[in-house]
């Protein structure tokens, strides 16, 4: 848990504008964005490559489902696989049934978007 080797981040989502602002936010903070994806395929290729500590994923992927993603990673993750923080442009309000439903550590709302956040999410609800 040094300060370098901090917690490595895949971002996934189909807004290409985001997917580099969130990537800029975060390593700024000291999350280290080990990679991006556009894509459910994309995104559980990468998390299989790269084993990061949590991947943050859109819930509107495009024609994809986020929901279907998250459920996804954490099935192939296993126990020790990354924690999945669910993020949207829509307030948390708007999924609160599936948010609560899905295996994800969380919900973030890409405005509120911060480093404090994500480790919070990871570390603070792991029950």
């Amino acid at each position: 848990m040094g300060s370098q080797q901090g917690m490595r981040c895949v971002i996934v989502d189909d807004n290409q504008e985001f997917l580099h602002t969130a990537a800029g936010l975060l390593e700024r903070g000291g999350i280290m964005v080990v990679g991006i994806a556009s894509s459910a395929d994309e995104a559980l290729r990468s998390a299989a490559r790269l084993r990061p500590d949590v991947i943050l994923v859109d819930v509107n992927l495009g024609q994809e489902d986020g929901f279907e993603l998250a459920e996804r990673l954490h099935r192939e993750g296993g126990p020790d696989g990354p924690a999945v923080v669910l993020t949207s442009t829509h307030a948390p309000a708007d999924f609160a049934e599936l948010i609560a439903n899905s295996p994800a550590a969380g919900f973030v709302q890409k405005a509120a978007l911060s480093v404090p956040t994500i480790r919070g999410l990871v570390h603070g609800d792991s029950g």
